[in-house]
């Protein structure tokens, strides 16, 4: 199965995935959240998400999902990039998240990278201006 490591700002990571633990029914195994704080040091955090990594792969790889490109939490996530073993998508959001638990074993698809496609569909499809994209007129 593969491995979801969520790094963000503060409690965005943790509340993503008690989200996603509530609409699934049950928390999320091989799924680790990296909290990351104004007074972090960077070298410290990617240390503590090498050994989530870590603790979380069993082998098929780690999705990392990560709040915001170019910010802490992203800059952390790209020193753990490993094509094809360890991947990043930025832009975390619940619908992104739960796409990638809901499809990320026992499909055939169940490879690191359909993860990835999965992980940046959910967050593309997940985006929606309600007043003109919802299904039915009020």
């Amino acid at each position: 199965m593969i491995g979801v490591l969520i790094v963000t700002h503060g409690e965005i990571g943790t509340a993503l995935l008690a989200s996603a633990a509530q609409i699934l029914g049950a928390p999320p195994q091989q799924v680790a959240t990296l909290s990351v704080w104004r007074q972090d040091d960077p070298d410290d955090l990617v240390l503590r998400a090498q050994e989530l990594l870590e603790g979380i792969d069993d082998g098929d790889g780690v999705l990392v999902l990560t709040d915001i490109f170019g910010a802490t939490p992203g800059n952390v996530v790209s020193r753990l990039l490993q094509n094809g073993r360890v991947e990043g998508v930025s832009g975390a959001s619940l619908p992104m998240l739960l796409r990638v638990l809901t499809g990320r074993n026992g499909a055939p698809d169940g490879k690191l990278g359909a993860a990835v496609q999965r992980a940046l569909s959910g967050g593309a499809e997940g985006v929606v201006h309600m007043n003109t994209d919802r299904c039915c007129d009020a």
